[in-house]
C-alpha cells in the first residue's frame, strides 16, 4: 500500500524543469520530470519506517539530485522544506538562519515578505524521500550484486586452471576496479592472500598483470605487503614492468610504491638495475605518457634510499628529467625537482646535472612560477650545481636570469628560509661573475650588503 493515495497530493511547481508549470506529484513521476523514478516511484510504508532520509541523502551526495529537490539557499537536498509566503521553498534550518540575520524579504525573489510564516511543504518532503528511497535501494541492491559476484568468483579462482582463471582474474579486476562493495567482499574473504598465491616464479604473465591490477585497488595490510615482498614476487613484477602491456606497467609501479611504504623492508629488493631501467624507460615513454606520474612516484620513493641514488644516476636518469621539466603538470614537475634534487646531494648526481646543457636554464625558470615547494626544490638543485663549478656555472645561470629571479624571491612574501638561500646565491653570483652589467642591472650592491 503506498504512502500516498492519488487525492492526498498537493500541487508541487516545478520551476525549471518542468517549464514552471503546475503539477501534482503522480504526473512528475509518471513524465520523469524528477530524474529516475519509474514504475509508479513510491515506497512502501513498511520500508518507509526502515530507511533514514538524513543517512540516505549523506550516502548518495554523489548522484544528481533533480534541482525542485535543492534549497536555494545551501545548494543541498532539502529535508525539511518549508514554504514562504512567496511560494518558494526552502529547508527549514536555513531559512530560519536567514530571518535571524534580519532579513525580511525571500532569498530567491527578494520580494519583501508580507507573512514570514513558514509552513510545512509535506507533499515536496514527501517526495524527496520517496525519490531517494528508490535511489537507495537500487543502490543498494546493485551494491551487493556485486559483492556477491566478486565472492563467486574468489570461489571460482580455486577451482579454475589456465585461461579459465586469466578470464576470471580479468572479470574480478573489473569488478573491484569499478566498486568499493567488491574490494570489500575481496578483502573480507582472504581474497588478497589468494590472489597474491598466483604470483610466483612460475606464474605467466597473463596471470600475473591480472592479479597485480586486483592487488593495486585494495587496500593490502601488512602481512600482505610482507608477502608481496618476497624476491620471486618482486622479480616479476619487474618482468612485467619491463615486458607487459603499458596498464600492467603501470599498475606494477603503483603496486611497487605501495611495498614501499615504511621502513621496514629490503630496499636492496626494489633497487635492481633492471627495475631502474625499465621505470626509466616508463618515465620516457612519450607515447604513453599516463605512466610517466606513476614511474616518478615510484622514482621518488626509491630515491629516498641514499645507497641508491649511485645506481640511479648510472642508468642516465638525470637528462631526461631535465628534458622533461618545461612539459611537466605541476603534480609531476615536483616529484622530478625531489629526484633531481636528492640525486645532486651525490658527486655523481651534481656531476650529471652540470654536464646536462639544459639543467641551469630550465631550472632557472621555474623559480617563483609554480609552487612555493618547486622553488625550493629549483634553489637546491642550483646551488649544488653552482657549488661544483662556480665560474662556469654563475655565468650561466645569469645569462638565463637567475638575477632578476632571485630578487623576486628575496622579495617576495614566501618562506624566510627560501629568501636567505637566494642571497647566499646571489652572493655567490657576484663573485664569480663580476660583470657590470650585471651589477647595474640588478642593484645588487645594497641586498649583498
Amino acid at each position: 500500500m503506498p504512502i500516498f493515495e492519488a487525492n492526498s497530493f498537493r500541487n508541487v511547481k516545478l520551476d525549471g524543469s518542468a517549464g514552471g508549470q503546475v503539477l501534482d506529484l503522480e504526473t512528475a513521476i509518471k513524465d520523469g520530470i524528477l530524474g529516475g523514478v519509474t514504475g509508479g516511484g513510491l515506497v512502501c510504508a513498511g520500508v518507509a519506517e526502515k530507511l533514514d532520509l538524513k543517512k540516505m541523502v549523506e550516502e548518495l551526495e554523489s548522484i544528481e539530485v533533480p534541482p525542485v529537490f535543492i534549497c536555494p539557499i545551501s545548494l543541498d537536498p532539502m529535508q525539511d522544506p518549508v514554504t514562504l509566503c512567496t511560494g518558494q521553498t526552502y529547508e527549514r534550518y536555513n531559512i530560519l538562519k536567514w530571518f535571524s540575520l534580519g532579513h525580511c524579504t525571500c532569498p530567491t525573489t527578494m520580494q519583501e515578505l508580507w507573512d514570514d510564516t513558514v509552513t510545512p511543504n509535506k507533499t515536496m518532503q514527501q517526495l524527496i524521500y520517496s525519490w531517494f528511497s528508490q535511489k537507495f535501494l537500487a543502490t543498494k541492491k546493485r551494491s551487493e550484486d556485486v559483492q556477491g559476484r566478486a565472492i563467486e568468483l574468489l570461489d571460482n579462482l580455486k577451482k579454475v586452471k589456465g585461461q579459465a582463471k586469466v578470464q576470471t582474474l580479468k572479470e574480478l579486476r573489473q569488478v573491484v576496479a569499478a566498486h568499493s562493495t567488491a574490494r570489500k567482499a575481496v578483502l573480507d574473504n582472504c581474497g588478497t592472500a589468494l590472489v597474491t598465491s598466483f604470483l610466483g616464479p612460475f606464474t605467466t604473465h597473463a596471470v600475473g598483470s591480472e592479479a597485480v591490477g586486483i592487488l593495486v585497488n585494495l587496500d593490502l595490510d601488512y602481512a600482505t605487503k610482507s608477502n608481496l615482498r618476497q624476491p620471486a614476487r618482486i622479480s616479476l613484477m619487474v618482468d612485467m614492468l619491463n615486458e607487459g602491456s603499458i596498464e600492467t606497467k603501470i599498475n606494477c609501479t603503483r603496486l611497487m610504491e605501495m611495498l614501499m611504504e615504511g621502513n621496514d623492508f629490503e630496499h636492496e629488493n626494489m633497487s635492481s638495475l633492471r627495475l631502474l631501467v625499465g621505470l626509466l624507460r616508463l618515465v620516457k615513454d612519450k607515447k604513453h605518457p599516463n605512466g610517466l606520474l606513476a614511474g616518478l612516484g615510484l622514482l621518488k620513493s626509491i630515491c629516498s634510499h641514499e645507497s641508491v641514488r649511485g645506481s640511479v644516476v648510472s642508468i642516465g636518469t638525470v637528462p631526461p628529467l631535465v628534458e622533461l621539466l618545461p612539459s611537466l603538470n605541476n603534480e609531476c614537475l615536483e616529484l622530478a625537482l625531489y629526484i633531481l634534487d636528492v640525486l645532486s646531494s651525490i658527486p655523481e648526481g651534481r656531476l650529471a646535472l652540470k654536464v646536462c646543457a639544459n639543467t641551469i636554464p630550465n631550472v632557472v625558470k621555474l623559480l617563483m612560477r609554480v609552487s612555493e615547494t618547486c622553488t625550493r626544490l629549483a634553489l637546491s638543485i642550483l646551488w649544488a650545481v653552482c657549488m661544483l663549478a662556480p665560474e662556469e656555472c654563475t655565468a650561466l645561470a645569469v645569462e638565463a636570469g637567475l638575477a632578476a629571479k632571485l630578487l623576486l624571491v628575496i622579495q617576495s612574501a614566501c618562506n624566510p628560509v627560501l629568501k636567505q638561500q637566494s642571497v647566499e646565491l646571489l652572493k655567490l653570483c657576484s663573485l664569480n661573475y663580476t660583470s657590470t652589467i650585471f651589477i647595474s642591472e640588478c642593484k645588487l650592491t645594497r641586498t649583498i650588503q
